[in-house]
């Protein structure tokens, strides 16, 4: 059930809505759109007693949604989702385009400092990173753990990225909620529906990745288990789903980025790093997001990828992916969006990794 407000109800009457809501036994969430609050009701196992609500103060009607997905759905909020950072003027879902670089994972603090110079330099607002590493082997790098989300504290702090890492359960989520600037959960999790509610009840804002076989509607819903437990700030990510194909590590789906937006106001990216696994295939697939409409894109970046200790094979070299961010302004410009600068970096930022 949705409650639709009245363009002119005030913060007053929506509250009173909510606690009514509420006192049915039900939970509220409300959404601010730019022409109307809608209200979305959850918890409910039947029909909603519309009666009651539909009479109180800046109340215009009461709509059905028959979606499994209702927060996430249009039909609560029609236009679209910006997700904001506090302390920060950057946004993920506006007009500008998001763009998320780094390594895999982190392996020391010069690797860090070396990385985050270049793709701060190209104009990534980003630093994406993993402390914690699920692997495929359980012998291979698993992450530094605590160390590494303190490494890329110090990197925001240098070079003003925000900070991007995934949780892999729920001790981890509350370290990466205490470093970070933006939680990841990643494809492995994406249907661990214990870690999505909490990550719903973080103050901090989702990434939430595709699964590697996840069907739209079960990519959404995984957001809906995220927003119902109060957290709003989702951002979904395309990685590639698992396919027969043997020339690429996944099969990136560019398609699903008009498809989510047909069906979602959530803003989405694309990681074409683990979408394609392939050094060569990262650049001409990032143009090809932007050029289908996508918020932004996550890109991995090593300066000696062929001694990374996770994903060298598909990270950019630092000179690709400023070449990469040129191509991407261009394509953007097109579409009527931007793409952040590149800034200066004092010499400084980068002598203080040692």
């Amino acid at each position: 059930m949705l409650v639709v407000m009245q363009a002119q109800a005030t913060e007053d009457q929506v509250r009173a809505v909510c606690e009514k809501v509420e006192s049915l036994g039900y939970r509220a969430h409300p959404m601010p759109g730019a022409q109307r609050t809608a209200i979305g009701i959850t918890g409910n196992r039947g029909e909603v007693e519309s009666g009651t609500l539909e009479e109180m103060p800046g109340v215009q009607e009461l709509i059905r949604v028959s979606k499994p997905y209702k927060l996430v759905s249009r039909d609560v909020k029609p236009d679209n989702t910006v997700v904001t950072f506090p302390g920060s003027n950057v946004t993920i879902g506006g007009a500008g385009l998001a763009i998320v670089a780094g390594p895999c994972a982190i392996e020391s603090r010069e690797q860090a400092f070396t990385i985050a110079e270049r793709v701060a330099r190209a104009g990534a607002q980003f630093f994406r990173g993993g402390a914690y590493k699920p692997r495929t082997s359980p012998y291979s790098f698993q992450g530094l753990g605590e160390e590494g989300l303190r490494i890329m504290a110090d990197v925001r702090d240098r070079f003003g990225l925000l900070i991007v890492t995934e949780a892999v359960d729920y001790e981890s989520l509350d370290l990466v909620e205490k470093y970070a600037d933006m939680i990841q959960i990643g494809a492995r999790n994406m249907q661990n529906f214990s870690l999505l509610k909490r990550a719903g009840r973080a103050r901090k804002a989702v990434l939430l990745k595709r699964g590697i076989s996840a069907t739209l509607e079960e990519f959404l819903m995984a957001a809906e288990y995220v927003m119902s437990e109060g957290n709003y700030n989702v951002v979904l990510c395309e990685r590639g789903v698992r396919t027969f194909a043997d020339h690429t590590r996944n099969t990136l789906d560019l398609s699903v980025v008009p498809a989510v937006q047909r069906l979602s106001h959530l803003p989405i990216i694309v990681d074409p790093s683990h979408g394609t696994g392939k050094r060569n295939k990262v650049t001409p697939l990032s143009r090809a997001a932007v050029a289908v409409g996508a918020d932004g894109l996550m890109i991995e970046v090593h300066h000696d990828p062929d001694r990374a200790l996770s994903d060298g094979m598909q990270s950019l070299y630092p000179d690709q992916f400023d070449a990469l961010m040129q191509q991407v302004r261009q394509i953007a410009a097109v579409l009527g969006r931007s793409v952040s600068a590149s800034i200066h970096v004092p010499a400084e930022a980068t002598t203080s990794a040692n």
